[in-house]
């Protein structure tokens, strides 16, 4: 499984170690090999969504202070179903339910969560219950316009 990660100036550290703990699990795309104090997180969604949609990754995790502004830039992209989680009972079911592909959180969380919250988002698969393909498809509609 391919997962394109990134983080604006906060979370660098962390991201290093998110890389270094899970390589053996997962391929990592880092697309914020730099990061500068003048950062502006919304490049680095964009770049984690469109790894995403390009197929360059199956999945993505996006970092900044709160992983709130991340979600909303990440969100704007056709096709990105991003979710900030706080704890890995949120992470699973953004997956179960939502079918969400980037995962976006505050980096200063406990790094043991991170990691958990990361391996259960990654290894949780989207229901095949009616009702959460309903929602879904519903989320697409309103995406492309053909809902209101």
């Amino acid at each position: 499984m391919k997962i394109a990660i990134a983080t604006d100036h906060n979370g660098v550290n962390e991201k290093k170690i998110i890389i270094e703990t899970l390589k053996e699990k997962y391929e990592f795309v880092d697309k914020s090999p730099n990061n500068y104090a003048t950062d502006d997180y919304p490049d680095f969604a964009l770049e984690v969504a469109n790894a995403i949609n390009n197929k360059e990754a199956d999945f993505g995790i996006l970092m900044c202070g709160t992983g709130i502004g991340m979600s909303i830039a990440a969100n704007k992209v056709k096709g990105i179903r991003a979710a900030h989680c706080s704890n890995t009972e949120q992470a699973r079911l953004t997956r179960v339910d939502n079918d969400a592909n980037i995962i976006c959180f505050s980096y200063k969380q406990d790094m043991k969560e991170l990691i958990s919250m990361i391996n259960m988002f990654m290894n949780t698969e989207h229901s095949t219950e009616e009702r959460h393909l309903r929602r879904v498809q519903k989320i697409k509609d309103i995406e492309e316009g053909k809902i209101r």
